[in-house]
């Protein structure tokens, strides 16, 4: 469990194909502190550590985790939002996040807006009924906050705004038109969309 609050950002030092994807990842966390086993969100996508040294940590990307997040995330050099796992009596300054990915969604536009950016992105339009504006998602594995919401044939818009900070601390900054995203919705709208279709049948 995590709060879409990004904690630093790491950096994929090696990719080596196993039987999963071994990933080291190069952070500023005290490592000493992590424990094997635990689970660190790395750009919205929840993943066990298997072995760390001083100022790094290693995990294994599944198959089915690199089919179903964005392009561009697993692969040496790239900069991944890092989160570790909530615990008891922790401030939740973001909002409930899981770890797992929804959809990939596709950034469509980026326009400057005072200090910020807005940001319009483009999801699968089944993911459109849990966006809400003035509700939660997370992107990356960063909790930001909906502005508008539009269907658009076989998908969804949506925008959002980064902020100076945001975009100085997580790698949401260089967002630019064709950049997939990993997207999760708000999980009590997972819910609220599962019961509604089990009473539609």
């Amino acid at each position: 469990m995590f709060t879409g609050i990004v904690t630093d950002v790491g950096t994929v030092r090696s990719a080596e194909q196993r039987g999963d994807l071994r990933l080291v990842i190069g952070t500023g966390y005290d490592m000493e502190s992590v424990e094997l086993g635990a689970s660190i969100a790395c750009s919205g996508a929840c993943l066990t550590v298997v072995d760390k040294g001083e100022d790094w940590f290693a995990v294994d990307v599944s198959g089915e985790t690199v089919s179903k997040t964005a392009n561009g995330h697993w692969i040496e050099g790239a900069r991944l939002n890092l989160e570790r796992s909530l615990r008891i009596g922790d401030e939740i300054g973001g909002h409930i996040v899981t770890g797992h990915v929804d959809a990939v969604g596709e950034v469509v536009e980026v326009t400057p807006e005072g200090d910020s950016k807005h940001v319009r992105i483009s999801v699968p339009r089944a993911l459109g009924p849990m966006i809400a504006a003035k509700g939660s998602v997370a992107l990356d594995g960063a909790s930001m906050t909906v502005n508008e919401v539009r269907d658009a044939g076989e998908a969804t818009q949506f925008s959002i705004n980064v902020i100076p900070h945001t975009a100085q601390h997580t790698t949401l900054g260089d967002l630019a038109p064709g950049r997939q995203l990993n997207v999760e919705v708000d999980v009590l709208s997972r819910y609220i969309d599962r019961m509604l279709a089990a009473r539609a049948q």
